[in-house]
């Protein structure tokens, strides 16, 4: 029986101490208008909030394996897309998507990193959607929890909460809400992969389609890389159809999609919550193990913060 204790024990603590071994230290720093975050020490990503952007973003984005960013950020063509973010056109005669500061601008107005060390990074934000000489229509709240759950893999949890500060209308769009812009290396364009949860594949077969993800990937060396983003089940239009581009682009963008075809309304006082996960892996789709991640997800209760 004490040989038995004495077993049970030391496999107890061997557990243990794997677990305390392999647990990602993250940390972040804020600076200036950024917070940056590193994960064993290597710099993963910054959340920018500077004052002559069009809205809070994160960029880079580095993948575990090369350490080099999953997204671009903007070009010449689209220079709107700004790596991983959230916005929204075409609101109450607004536009906090693209197009100058003055036609609209989503304000952070108290971001701070309110944990860090440890295996964890929380960042809450607050965020005025502004316009000159117009009132504001949102405000938003938004707590972004960082982990690295397993090798080769980093994860982003972006929760927010959109209170209408007046009666609210968005047209039909195809600029909303969650986006990422993937880094060219990784594009169907040269040669990456699109895949969502039902198996269809690229630009062709996922554009309009409703699904609960989609992974974007491709080749980097020796292995493959990418990035994924995951609606979760309590969302509002759940699951949002998408948006896709083959040059990169990606976004569940439920108001492209609006139900009867008709604008969306929402009264003053109406919170929407949306929670989203972004997980930045090393391998493809398979290997990265996206689908049991999502599954694994949508049995979470959504952050309430």
């Amino acid at each position: 029986m004490k040989k038995n204790l004495n077993t049970i024990l030391t496999v107890i603590l061997f557990m243990t101490f794997t677990i305390a071994v392999s647990a990602a230290k993250i940390e972040a720093v804020k600076t200036g208008s950024r917070i940056d975050v590193t994960i064993n020490g290597k710099f993963f990503t910054s959340y920018i909030f500077s004052e002559n952007e069009k809205y809070p973003f994160f960029f880079p984005v580095n993948g575990p394996f090369t350490g080099t960013s999953v997204t671009s950020m903007r070009n010449s063509e689209y220079p709107h897309h700004s790596s991983l973010f959230f916005g929204c056109d075409l609101v109450n005669g607004g536009n906090w998507w693209q197009e100058d500061l003055e036609r609209g601008r989503i304000i952070s107005v108290n971001a701070q990193v309110t944990k860090q060390g440890g295996d964890t990074v929380i960042i809450d934000d607050e965020c005025i959607w502004s316009r000159p000489e117009a009132v504001s229509p949102v405000k938003d709240t938004r707590r972004i929890i960082i982990t690295s759950p397993s090798r080769g893999r980093y994860q982003i949890d972006f929760s927010i909460m959109m209170e209408m500060l007046t009666d609210v209308t968005i047209l039909k769009t195809n600029h909303s809400l969650f986006s990422a812009r993937v880094a060219a290396d990784i594009s169907v364009k040269y040669g990456g992969t699109m895949i969502n949860a039902e198996g269809k594949k690229n630009e062709k077969d996922t554009f309009g389609s409703k699904s609960a993800w989609i992974d974007y990937y491709g080749k980097r060396g020796t292995a493959f890389e990418g990035i994924a983003i995951m609606q979760h089940p309590s969302n509002p239009w759940y699951p949002s159809p998408w948006f896709t581009r083959d040059y990169g682009f990606f976004s569940p963008t439920p108001m492209f999609w609006p139900e009867n075809e008709k604008d969306i309304f929402m009264k003053k006082g109406t919170v929407l919550k949306l929670n989203y996960r972004v997980l930045v892996h090393e391998g493809d789709t398979r290997e990265a193990g996206i689908a049991e991640a999502f599954t694994e997800y949508s049995r979470t209760k959504p952050s309430s913060h």
